[in-house]
This record gives C-alpha cells, sequence and structure tokens, in this order.
C-alpha cells in the first residue's frame, strides 16, 4: 500500500513539474519575428523559371550531336546568380552564364549539348543547375532514343560474344 501510495504521490509531483513543456517557454513574439523573417528572406531570393524543364530530341542516330536551348526568366526579388551546371555524364555539356548576376526580370539561356556517340538506345540525361535561389538546385532533362549505328553495334556483338566465351 505504501508503494502504491508513493507512485501516487511521483506521478502528482512530476505532472506539476512538467506543466510547462519547452514549447510554452518560448516567447510568442520571438517566434512570430523569426517567422517574419524568414518569410522575407524567402520573398527577396532570386528564383529561376525556366520556359521548360525538360527536352525530347526524339530519333537520332548515334554519333549525332544535338542541342537545346533552355531559356529562363529571374522572377525573383534580387539578383540571380548561376554557380555551376554539370550533366550526368560526359556526354551531356551544359554552356550557361556562369556567376553573372541575373537582375530581376533579366533572362538567359542555358545551352545543352548531347553527343549520343557510344550511346544507342533510350537514353536520359539530367543537367544540375547550383544557384542562389531558395532551393539551392535546379534539374533540366533530355532523352532521345538514338539508333544504333550497324557497324558499331555488329562490332559490340562481336565484343560481347568474346567476354561470353571467355567466362565458359
Amino acid at each position: 500500500m505504501k508503494n502504491i501510495f508513493y507512485s501516487f504521490i511521483t506521478i502528482i509531483v512530476l505532472s506539476i513539474a512538467c506543466k510547462d513543456s519547452a514549447s510554452t517557454k518560448v516567447k510568442q513574439e520571438n517566434v512570430d519575428a523569426t517567422v517574419a523573417q524568414s518569410q522575407a528572406n524567402m520573398s527577396n531570393a532570386p528564383v529561376i523559371t525556366f520556359d521548360r524543364t525538360s527536352h525530347d530530341f526524339g530519333n537520332i542516330n548515334e554519333g549525332d550531336i544535338v542541342t537545346t536551348t533552355f531559356s529562363f526568366t529571374n522572377t525573383g526579388k534580387s539578383d540571380l546568380i548561376i554557380v555551376d551546371a554539370r550533366g550526368s555524364c560526359g556526354c551531356t555539356v551544359p554552356q550557361y552564364p556562369k556567376n553573372q548576376p541575373i537582375s530581376p526580370g533579366g533572362t538567359g539561356d542555358i545551352v545543352v549539348s548531347f553527343d549520343s556517340s557510344n550511346k544507342p538506345n533510350l537514353q536520359q540525361k539530367a543537367v544540375t543547375i547550383s544557384a542562389n535561389t531558395d532551393s539551392g538546385r535546379e534539374m533540366l532533362r533530355i532523352k532521345a532514343m538514338v539508333t544504333p549505328d550497324p557497324v558499331k553495334e555488329q562490332q559490340r556483338q562481336a565484343q560481347a560474344r568474346a567476354r561470353q566465351n571467355q567466362n565458359n
């Protein structure tokens, strides 16, 4: 009986002592000021708005080098700066206005080249853009159906047979 009584007293003391949680101890005006500051920062950030974020080259022949242009506008309230743009492989090469401030309302282009040499069949590639936007990264995508070069295809098949024979 004594143990039950002490347990009951302990629960009452703990519940009284813990009635002020950490979240109620933070003053509401501090929270409001932090939210207002973060909203002000977000509303002043540059925003990169593309005319489109993907491009399909359709059917191309192996060995073709094709290009497309992605146009963009800075729809934010401060200068946009593109720090880097990288293709997902060496066959995808972007050209972009590196470290050039683009004022609000300003426009620019990112030209993406794709070299289909030794890339038969369906190819899907990405270009990752690093900029001073809220997200910090933007993604552009390209794809193409690459018709294999008949001579190179025969060479690839011969190499595959030779590897298979070596493994047997």
